[in-house]
């Protein structure tokens, strides 16, 4: 009997957890892959992956001796893994009526054993394993399980280091990493789909007279500002960055280069309401370009936000 699919109770909680970290479908990491050789060799198996159970998925951030990345959730030994709490252990799938039908045991690459601990995001939600494979049955001490929970916490640490380094402290955006990371997802969503997708690049202006009259304190209660008006004024599905310094970006998905000015008019509207009161040094004001994404143009992130750049400092350029 194949897996079947389940939604837990929790299940939209466990899946947002998973998201927040930005981490699907991006490249590969040594950082992980070096604890999935690890596994491997120290457990003498020929598979080792970081798998993480999306919706309808399980993809692996890392996958030593298996050349798939990702397989469907309703294959998933993980998707079982991550209901409980300590290792799960499946010395012979054939004997198991859970998985003995299973394409993955029935075909390549043939799974007969399986062990999986389960991993959490930075806030307890359990996103996937760290599990090993082999084609022959076995079975696994208590000691062996241990030394498997130990390297799960070692991929948690690292995902939680990851996080941090994907967030700007100050406003709580993503940062540029971050930012790459997030768009390089939405954009191949968009791309499979057939949806279109448009970068907003933003700049301060006048934001460093504003730090040399009223201090750094004060720039950076205006940078916090702008990021609070971005969130209000966009989407939860779009991509909203500081990029550095007084650049910000928005990464808006399913979205046509008609349908901006709406976008840009409701941002206006809060960062007129912000200004009320303020004298005018400390009041906000900003430039914007807007590029729409062609594949076949942007061939990067950095293509796209380059495109974007320059027709912002176009404006900015014809503003003084």
């Amino acid at each position: 009997m194949i897996a079947t699919k389940r939604i837990a109770r929790g299940e939209s909680e466990r899946i947002q957890a998973l998201h927040d970290l930005s981490v699907l479908d991006t490249p590969p990491e040594e950082r992980f892959d070096r604890l999935t050789r690890l596994a491997r060799r120290v457990f003498d198996v020929p598979i080792a992956l970081v798998s993480l159970v999306d919706t309808d998925r399980q993809w692996f951030k890392s996958h030593d001796g298996l050349d798939a990345s990702e397989t469907p959730r309703e294959w998933s030994f993980c998707s079982h893994a991550i209901r409980g709490r300590g290792t799960m252990i499946v010395p012979d799938a054939l004997s198991d009526i859970r998985f003995r039908d299973n394409p993955l045991v029935r075909e390549d690459p043939a799974i007969r054993f399986y062990a999986g601990h389960p991993i959490t995001a930075p806030g307890g939600s359990p996103i996937g394993t760290v599990c090993i494979i082999d084609r022959e049955p076995r079975v696994l001490d208590a000691e062996d399980q241990a030394l498997l929970a130990d390297i799960a916490n070692l991929v948690e640490r690292e995902f939680a280091a990851l996080r941090l380094a994907t967030i700007d402290e100050l406003t709580g955006l993503s940062n540029r990493r971050g930012f790459n990371m997030l768009a390089r997802h939405a954009l191949a969503m968009c791309e499979r789909a057939e949806k279109q997708a448009t970068l907003l690049v933003f700049d301060l202006d006048g934001f460093k007279l504003l730090n040399d009259t009223l201090g750094h304190a004060a720039g950076d209660i205006a940078l916090a500002s702008f990021a609070a008006d971005l969130l209000a004024a966009y989407r939860e599905s779009d991509v909203v960055a500081r990029l550095g310094g007084d650049e910000f970006c928005v990464l808006l998905t399913g979205t046509t280069a008609d349908a901006v000015p709406a976008t840009l008019a409701k941002l206006a509207e809060r960062v007129a309401s912000r200004n009320v009161g303020r004298e005018p040094v400390a009041q906000l004001r900003y430039s914007v370009g807007s590029a729409a994404y062609e594949p076949r143009c942007h061939l990067s992130i950095s293509d796209l936000v380059e495109a974007a750049d320059a027709l912002m400092y176009g404006q900015k350029r014809s503003r003084r």
